[in-house]
């Protein structure tokens, strides 16, 4: 082999080279020889005609090596005209060649083969690399693979795996993904014609080997609608793991995915797209977003999803919507972190378009059926175009887009020849038709495929003129541009929602009004009699309208013959977070979703049965039975009042709530009707924390003001009454827990408060009295760290603890008489310290050994295996809600915990399942194995032996450094030693703030206490 050719990259010369190399067709033959002795009977069968074929062999390969550059370009053309399937057939059950077209083969050579090539490597395992390569590419795109039988039929003489590979360049990438894409078995013997017919105009085409490990059917192309709902009888590998979701993001749009005999949603709930079927009452969840869904589309035929977020390492992802299998992410679409603005898919889902959330916002074309991780065309946006919030492409030309900000409509058009996106801005003023525009809302293509539609927020409809160049890319004849031609005044509303359905233009405004236009803008029907909030969303059915019969009910148009007017079936999202179906036959209009419209911060679990209460600042409180996924009540109050905390009491029969002006109320439990003639209002700032007694007889509150607040049960007439006690504003920063808790020698209930002050108080309740709220005792918690949270410590041992999380990622044991911290240990560590804790219900005694704690931090709930210890392998996370967690609750048999989104509107409902996180703490080692990693470079690194010689010093020191008595090796060393290694680690304590190292001292007395405790006897020091 020459060095020119060793050093060539391009796939031509390489050929050119292996046609040079006498040795190479030798060692074509032996391969071919030795196959031969393994193949199927079939081919056995064909030895008849051995001389004939082998002379043609000889000849295909040759036509095959001189026709390769016109054999690329023909096959590729006519596969694209083949195979191009409608979008609109709703028999098609796999997607069209066009959408899993690999990359050229120049590009496969240049991601495959190195840029240099040793002289002494087998050509024959350079190709075998290659097309494993390949073979690797199609099993990421799920592509199936043909059979050893349909290699025999679609190839005159069946090939050696080294020829293959010689013939990889000459293939286009087209026919590796045309193998079986159609699942119907009457369409077999179609594709088996294609195949032996590109092999009759001169074309070879790859046919990798059965046995390459690729299975045969994948599920992506096999499946049909219904396998999404399937139950899954395979226990999960996780923790945590979510069941359902409470609530949507009524800020995106909700489709309209499966109609006929189902009734599915889908909408965006948090970082997580939810496919909801409403008659089956189930959910399947497209989890893998790191931040909160920004912008989500879905394909004309249903079946491809892509979601995006916005934010740090932001993802785009592609999703089958038949099976909840993502088939292909994008990691790198913003570099910069700032995520996506708005995206779409093109009518026949080969191509997706994004627009970024950065300051310079840009667009960018994909080619995502590549699994490419590069857009093929991008473009900038100057700022003065405004914030581009809303993107689609032309259903009858994915080549062409729309996009708008509330200022200025764009349009684009991309020359796919050079990968070049071409775009027209007029600006739009008042002056431009001497009337108020206003603000854009959308934008969409006009029936005619000549003009465009921009809706306004002053009820009108912007009519703009597509002027594009004769020639078939950007040339000196001139660029397609846009300009304004009418504006039609539609309505007084402000026009929220622009679509086309049909033969139909349809608008939907903000007093909850649908028209429909026909192409002149002449009203044909309209829907205002619904009364709906601000529309959101419109998505209508797949299946087209049934044609009006006798038995039809639909209703007259607006013209003067008064036909029936018929379109499809749709979904209706408000602003108020309601989804609403309309079936049109009939004008029945049904609600199938009534979720919160604002933050949701206040969650609590009923004590013994199976009950969820949300509450949001929008003033509603819902309650669900959480097993069954069933709506039971509710209650809106009245507007300004915002639920912040919901909290039950020990009997289940109350629901303290506290409001965001300050108010508390104490509900029944059944019916969230007053149980006190008229609310609590001693605040006038948002109440945060409420907390009952274990009796029942006290409840506490806590406000932003710094403010606890006790009321008390009292008996009148033979009824319990509640009434206001005492309230004292005894911290200096926001208050983070509110604790009831019960005394060692009584029964009685004793309130306690955690600030951020770094503050512990307890209060002495039998001696308040009205507007008097006595302390008991004042203890400070840190020096440095601010305290997060507190729980009871579950009696695991004779003595009592109040658990502390702090700041630095710290867990401290109190004891819960004295308040002496008496263990400091590490916490979680997930990234942000540990919000709010809660351990884990227990419905058996045998349960009562073994505990666990649940926690939550900025945007993660965990799992935590109690005695804490500081052992990683014990805790587990996941991400639950990116924009921040706001509320946590467990049911009361354990079995599910309950997260709060806050602003995203959501309540998530997580699974528990306490065997997998056992598994990985037995994963993790046993003794000190699981604490190796915590320390600089492990067992083995530099700071572990200098501990370990520490450690050996401290014996010298105890034993006497003069001794001659014979030296004794242990592996405990005295306490009295402990405060000299630790000033040898770097630990070195503050005189100032520990008070002439009383630290250590303390350390020494927690010893001392703990073997007390146990043993009785002091240890020896």
């Amino acid at each position: 082999m020459s060095d020119a050719g060793e050093t060539e990259e391009d796939g031509e010369t390489v050929m050119e080279e292996k046609e040079e190399d006498p040795n190479y067709y030798a060692e074509v033959e032996s391969m071919q020889q030795e196959s031969k002795e393994d193949d199927t009977v079939a081919w056995r069968d064909s030895q008849e005609e051995g001389e004939e074929k082998e002379k043609k062999e000889e000849a295909v390969r040759e036509e095959t090596l001189e026709k390769a550059g016109a054999a690329q370009e023909e096959v590729a053309a006519e596969v694209q005209e083949e195979t191009t399937v409608k979008p609109q057939d709703t028999t098609e059950t796999v997607v069209s060649l066009e959408r899993f077209t690999l990359t050229d083969p120049q590009s496969v050579m240049s991601e495959t083969s190195p840029k240099t090539r040793g002289g002494g490597e087998p050509k024959h395992s350079l190709q075998s690399e290659l097309s494993s390569s390949l073979h690797s590419q199609l099993e990421l795109l799920d592509l199936e693979l043909t059979s050893p039988e349909e290699q025999q039929i679609s190839s005159p003489k069946s090939q050696s795996f080294s020829e293959l590979g010689d013939d990889i360049d000459h293939v286009p990438q087209h026919e590796l993904g045309q193998e079986r894409r159609d699942l119907e078995p009457e369409k077999g013997e179609t594709r088996r014609e294609k195949r032996v017919s590109y092999l009759t105009e001169g074309k070879t085409e790859v046919q990798p080997e059965a046995e390459a490990g690729i299975p045969k059917d994948s599920l992506v192309s096999t499946t049909t609608e219904d396998i999404l709902f399937q139950k899954d009888e395979h226990a999960s590998v996780c923790p945590l793991t979510m069941t359902w979701s409470f609530g949507w993001n009524s800020s995106l749009p909700v489709y309209y995915i499966r109609d006929a005999n189902q009734r599915v949603l889908l909408y965006a709930s948090a970082h997580t797209a939810v496919i909801h079927d409403i008659f089956k009452n189930t959910q399947h969840h497209l989890q893998g977003h790191p931040n909160v869904i920004s912008c989500f589309c879905i394909s004309e035929d249903r079946r491809w999803i892509a979601t995006a977020d916005k934010g740090p390492k932001c993802l785009i992802i592609i999703w089958d919507s038949f099976t909840g299998i993502p088939v292909h992410t994008i990691f790198d679409s913003c570099p910069e972190g700032h995520g996506i603005r708005a995206i779409a898919i093109s009518r026949d889902a080969r191509y997706l378009a994004t627009i970024s959330d950065a300051e310079i916002q840009k667009v960018s074309i994909w080619r995502w059926t590549l699994a490419v991780e590069t857009p093929a065309c991008t473009l900038d946006l100057p700022k003065e175009y405004g914030f581009q919030n809303y993107l689609t492409f032309n259903p009858t030309n994915n080549k062409e887009l729309v996009s708008n900000s509330k200022t200025q409509a764009i349009y684009y058009l991309w020359y796919e020849e050079g990968d070049i996106l071409t775009h027209s801005a007029p600006l739009l003023t008042e002056k431009t038709f001497n009337k108020l525009v206003g603000k854009f809302s959308q934008s969409v293509f006009h029936l005619n495929l000549t003009q465009m539609l921009s809706a306004t927020m002053e009820g009108k409809l912007v009519v703009w003129d597509i002027d594009r160049p004769p020639s078939s890319g950007p040339t000196s004849l001139g660029l397609p541009y846009i300009r304004p031609c009418k504006l039609v005044h539609l309505q007084k509303e402000s026009i929220t929602v622009l679509t086309t359905v049909d033969s139909y233009i349809v608008t939907g405004d903000a007093k909850g009004h649908i028209k429909f236009y026909d192409h002149t803008l002449s009203i044909i029907h309209w829907y205002s009699h619904f009364k709906l909030s601000s529309i959101r969303s419109l998505s209508f059915s797949k299946t087209p309208a049934t044609p009006p019969t006798e038995n039809s009910n639909y209703p007259p148009d607006c013209t003067l013959k008064g036909d029936p007017f018929v379109v499809r079936n749709l979904v209706i999202g408000t602003s108020d977070a309601t989804v609403y179906h309309l079936t049109t036959d009939g004008t029945k209009l049904e609600k199938l979703l009534v979720e919160p419209k604002d933050a949701i911060c206040a969650i609590s679990c009923h004590p013994y049965q199976p009950l969820i209460a949300i509450g949001s600042f929008c003033g509603m409180i819902k309650v669900w039975d959480y097993e069954r996924k069933k709506y039971l009540f509710s209650r809106v109050f009245e507007k300004g009042l915002g639920v912040q905390s919901l909290t039950y009491n020990p009997e289940g029969a109350l629901l303290g709530a506290g409001f965001t002006e300050g108010t508390v109320y104490i509900l029944d439990a059944m019916s969230l009707e007053n149980e006190i003639p008229e609310p609590f209002k001693y605040s006038t700032t948002s109440v945060t924390h409420i907390s009952f007694s274990h009796d029942s007889r006290y409840m506490a509150t806590a406000d932003v003001s710094f403010t606890v607040a006790v009321y008390k049960v009292k008996v009148k007439s033979g009824q319990r009454v509640w009434e206001y006690l005492a309230r004292l504003r005894s911290h200096r920063k926001s208050i983070r827990s509110l604790l009831f808790g019960v005394h060692l020698d009584s029964s009685e209930p004793r309130l306690l408060s955690l600030g951020r002050d770094r503050l512990l108080i307890e209060y002495r309740l039998l001696k308040s009295y009205r507007d008097h709220l006595e302390v008991l005792d004042i203890h400070r918690t840190d020096q440095g760290s601010y305290p997060t949270c507190m729980i009871w410590y579950p009696p695991l041992i004779k003595e009592r603890f109040l658990i502390i999380s702090n700041s630095s990622y710290k867990v401290k044991l109190f004891n819960s008489t004295t308040k002496m911290c008496r263990k400091t240990l590490l916490g979680p560590v997930y990234g942000s310290p540990i919000e709010q804790i809660q351990i884990l219900p227990v419905k058996t005694t045998d349960e009562l050994q073994k505990r666990y704690l649940v926690f939550i931090n900025t945007d993660k709930v965990g799992l935590q295996i109690l005695p804490i210890d500081g052992n990683p392998h014990k805790t587990s996370a996941i991400i639950c809600h990116p924009n921040g967690v706001a509320g946590l609750a467990l049911a009361y048999d354990g079995h599910y915990a309950f997260t709060a989104g806050g602003p995203d509107r959501s309540v998530l409902q997580w699974e528990i399942n306490l065997s997998a996180l056992e598994a990985a703490v037995s994963l993790g080692g046993e003794d000190l194995t699981p604490f190796y990693a915590l320390v600089s470079g492990g067992r083995e690194g530099k700071f572990y032996r200098e501990l370990e010689d520490y450690f050996y010093y401290s014996q010298l020191r105890s034993q006497g450094i003069d001794t001659m008595e014979t030296r004794k090796v242990s592996e405990h060393i005295c306490l009295s030693e402990l405060p000299f290694v630790m000033r040898a680690i770097g630990f070195y304590p503050s005189e100032e703030k520990l008070q002439k190292e009383s630290r250590l001292e303390t350390c020494i007395n927690r010893c001392h206490i703990s073997s007390w405790i146990h043993t009785r006897p002091f240890a020896q020091c």
